[in-house]
């Protein structure tokens, strides 16, 4: 019997163009804009678009509690979808999966965030939060 692998998936609306979305997720100088939950801030943001590079942030809670991604990008659609292969720099052995998927509609662009492929309900649920307060910041972010 096959157990069930934990994933999130989100699906929000922005009245922005995919190419601004795009950026919003490629864009060091924006992903600083929006990335994290509430109570965290981006202390640094790097990306090497590329197959292979990476997608590298360090938030900063308000405790001072430091956490730091290690997301390998491997697929890049411009600007219609984003693969990762997503782990935090304390837990490299525990790689999840990335996907972002942009779709132009008519008020602006659709995104679905999924996040898959996690060692536990507890990866998945912390995700969920992070992922849910990261989305609203990034709409505030465009507008």
């Amino acid at each position: 019997m096959n157990a069930i692998v934990p994933s999130v998936t989100l699906v929000r609306r922005f009245k922005a163009t995919p190419e601004r979305v795009w950026e919003a997720w490629t864009s060091p100088e924006v992903i600083a804009l929006w990335f994290g939950p509430h109570h965290t801030k981006v202390e640094s943001a790097r990306v090497d678009l590329r197959l292979g590079g990476e997608l590298n942030v360090v938030l900063r809670e308000e405790n001072g509690e430091r956490h730091e991604t290690k997301a390998v990008f491997q697929e890049i659609e411009k600007p219609r979808r984003l693969v990762l292969a997503w782990s935090w720099i304390t837990t490299p052995e525990r790689v999840s999966r990335l996907t972002v998927t942009l779709r132009p509609v008519e008020e602006g662009t659709e995104l679905t965030l999924t996040h898959d492929r996690f060692a536990d309900e507890a990866a998945a649920t912390g995700h969920r939060r992070g992922w849910t307060e990261s989305l609203e910041r990034l709409l505030a972010a465009l507008g």
